[in-house]
């Protein structure tokens, strides 16, 4: 309970960006079509990917749950986003705040663990293709997809139990646009010791760990690149996994930039926009990259167009 001379707090405040008022309207049209085309974009190639029979391979398998989480996670974002960039803050109730940093991690989790996912299935394409098809079956991908989802719905949920639990008193104002875990526990009263260990554990399973495996993997798969001896082939290897390898640089990098690297003496400004990476900038190219890049992606697109145009006719 909070002492006589502090009020409960039951809701927060959400800020943004203060500092960019004058602009607010251009950011609000800016983020709008940057959402339109993040839900265009992966809503594309979740139906691609469903119904062609071209693209029933694990790397388009996993591709497909990596656009359905991005369409979730941007879906809990942007649309609060957008409401604090056109009114100047938004406000949260502190069930709603927890809520919302609740569905942010889990679907962060399994973004981590689907790129883990995919590196895992580059590798063995590349380093070790004859046991690819043997390792890789429909039974296996479903296992590693069930997996991601369930391991980091659990993982999350253990850590929600406690922030729930936690007081909030007379402070109530949030200097971010979304209820990120190190703003929700610096409005808090409560001791918060037990939940920043807990999260630095969580941390340690769902980011660290994988983006190891991932470098791992990539080290491996350059080193059987440079083991080839046509300069067709390693560039022709090399481009069935390149678009995988942007997305991981440009999420991880993000992350680390956020959760490792020491920030400036405007620290709050700084970690809004490196939030931006992995919140906005991500989901958005994910579609770009990996439909532009892939010609099997774009073949499956122009029949469907080519159809599409017939029954029109």
């Amino acid at each position: 309970m909070c002492e006589d001379n502090y009020t409960t707090v039951t809701a927060v405040f959400l800020h943004g960006f203060q500092n960019f008022q004058n602009y607010n309207i251009l950011f609000f049209i800016f983020f709008l079509l940057i959402y339109i085309v993040i839900l265009i974009g992966n809503s594309l190639i979740i139906v691609l990917i469903s119904v062609s029979q071209h693209l029933r391979h694990p790397m388009y398998f996993f591709l497909k749950h990596l656009s359905i989480a991005d369409v979730m996670f941007t879906s809990n974002i942007v649309p609060a986003l957008l409401h604090v960039i056109l009114w100047g803050r938004g406000r949260l109730s502190i069930a709603g705040c927890i809520f919302q940093y609740y569905v942010h991690s889990f679907l962060a989790f399994i973004q981590s663990f689907l790129l883990t996912v995919m590196s895992y299935d580059r590798y063995l394409a590349i380093c070790d293709p004859l046991h690819y098809s043997s390792l890789m079956t429909i039974r296996n991908c479903l296992h590693l997809i069930c997996f991601s989802w369930m391991f980091s719905y659990i993982i999350i949920t253990s850590e929600i139990m406690f922030m729930y639990q936690l007081q909030f008193c007379d402070t109530s104002d949030i200097d971010h646009f979304f209820c990120d875990i190190a703003q929700i526990l610096e409005i808090s009263s409560s001791d918060t010791t037990i939940i920043v260990w807990e999260d630095l554990v969580i941390c340690f399973l769902t980011i660290f760990f994988p983006f190891l495996f991932v470098i791992a993997s990539y080290i491996c798969i350059f080193v059987t690149i440079l083991k080839m001896t046509s300069l067709t082939g390693r560039k022709k290897v090399f481009s069935t996994c390149s678009s995988h390898l942007l997305i991981v640089i440009i999420y991880y990098g993000s992350l680390i930039a956020i959760y490792v690297v020491p920030s400036g003496d405007n620290s709050h400004n700084e970690n809004k926009f490196k939030s931006l990476i992995y919140t906005v900038l991500t989901p958005f190219i994910n579609p770009i990259v990996y439909s532009l890049r892939n010609q099997e992606i774009m073949e499956v697109l122009k029949k469907l167009i080519a159809m599409y145009v017939l029954t029109k006719r």
